[in-house]
């Protein structure tokens, strides 16, 4: 966000201001006008986000030398293409391997923000003119020249790493055609394959866990999957499996839940209770009331937790507040769940400890929050008004208000010759 700038005389108000309800009103809005333009509008920083990861070098080649392709074709459509075709064709042929045209093409290859793509071609500019003008003819794949032989960034298809060597399953058919190659087609990776669902194996010839070989021949291989609970299989139904997943055990070609609560292999805690699930079971915690139990709820508990006590077969909670009396004055018993607390009466609040009758103050008026000072400036504005209107009205005439506003002329001069409006007057004059 942009700096506000603050002069010297704002900060010193910002500093120390005015004391009273008149004065402050006008230093709040002086310093409201002092501001540079609305805060509460100047944007916010923009958030941050996590630079993006860069592209293998492979790729970048990969998509220099598509662009310049594509340039090749942009360059000749652009220059030829309709008119006299012998004239074309002597042209064509100057133009054709011309620098001119190696020129055109370059200029388009990389993208502005594309940054690798511009530092690749820097790197290469000097191989890519020389197959321009001195290789094209014996190697016309830019892309084989440049990328994988030249620069090495790049492997054939099927292949990986710095030797180019083939991935699992053979270069024709990397991963048996079920996978992705890791690092395929570039100097690095693993060469690890990647199956899709259903299928493993280091080629990826295999069917997964929890899918049998529904079809294969030398070619093809198809995997389905099993019933739910079977981790091999040779079919898809129930009666098929011939082994489980864990949590289950095989009978009968089926697999049949374990109820891991009924044996020694649960493991819950002391204030836990076994679930069994599918496969699996869930430690839940017992009820408040318990000191261990059997299951959920205050009735299937081992014992009772202190605060609690046992009512037929269930434990309950125990009300203190009907025994116990709480020591303090002005103090009341409240009943919790297993316990009680004590809390001061109704009229009362507690300070330091001890509860003190609770005293409510009164609304507020409008002017509770002004000075004495304020108040008469206000009284001497509103009586200012009144006789203003009052000798309006008197210079046209009318006799009652002419004896209204000598009335109340002479009853604001002895105002100001009363002892407050002296003090008034003295405190004003000394600048409070």
């Amino acid at each position: 966000m942009p700096s506000i700038y603050r002069s010297p005389a704002w900060e010193k108000m910002a500093l120390r201001p005015p004391r009273g309800l008149v004065p402050g009103l006008f230093w709040g809005l002086s310093l409201f006008f002092s501001l540079p333009g609305p805060v509460w509008l100047q944007p916010s920083p923009a958030p941050q986000s996590s630079p993006p990861t860069e592209p293998h070098p492979c790729h970048t080649c990969r998509g220099l030398v598509d662009n310049f392709n594509k340039g090749l074709e942009r360059t000749i459509r652009d220059n030829f293409g309709g008119g006299n075709t012998a004239w074309e064709e002597e042209k064509l042929s100057k133009y054709k391997d011309s620098e001119t045209r190696l020129v055109e093409v370059l200029e388009n290859v990389c993208s502005k923000s594309d940054f690798e793509c511009h530092r690749l071609l820097e790197l290469s500019e000097e191989l890519v003119e020389s197959w321009w003008f001195h290789k094209q003819k014996e190697a016309p794949d830019l892309f084989q020249w440049l990328c994988s032989d030249s620069l090495k960034l790049c492997c054939p298809s099927g292949t990986f790493g710095p030797s180019c060597l083939p991935c699992p399953g053979g270069a024709e058919k990397p991963c048996g055609g079920y996978g992705h190659c890791e690092g395929e087609g570039t100097r690095g990776g693993s060469g690890h394959c990647d199956c899709q669902a259903g299928y493993g194996g280091e080629a990826c010839g295999q069917c997964g866990l929890g899918y049998f070989e529904a079809e294969r021949n030398t070619s093809h291989l198809v995997c389905s999957a099993c019933f739910g609970p079977c981790a091999r299989c040779s079919g898809p139904e129930e009666s098929n499996c011939l082994q489980c997943k864990k949590g289950w055990a095989l009978h009968h070609l089926k697999c049949i839940d374990i109820d891991e609560c009924g044996t020694e292999r649960a493991n819950c805690g002391a204030d836990q209770f076994c679930v069994n699930t599918e496969g699996s079971y869930e430690c839940r915690d017992c009820a408040k009331a318990c000191l261990g139990c059997m299951g959920a709820g205050p009735g299937r508990c081992k014992k009772c937790s202190p605060g609690y006590q046992q009512v037929g077969s269930k434990c309950l909670d125990v009300d203190e507040c009907e025994t116990e009396v709480c020591p303090g004055e002005n103090e009341r018993c409240e009943n919790t769940e297993g316990s009680y607390r004590c809390v001061c009466a109704e009229g009362y609040k507690q300070i330091e400890g001890i509860c003190v009758k609770e005293h409510i103050p009164e609304p507020a008026g409008f002017f509770s929050e002004m000075t004495e000072d304020e108040l008469v400036v206000l009284q001497q504005m509103f009586f200012g008004v009144i006789i203003c209107a009052l000798a309006t009205l008197a210079a046209k005439g009318d006799l009652v208000f002419t004896a209204i506003f000598i009335g109340a002329v002479a009853a604001m001069t002895g105002y100001w010759l009363s002892e407050r409006s002296d003090r008034v007057l003295e405190g004003f004059i000394k600048g409070r």
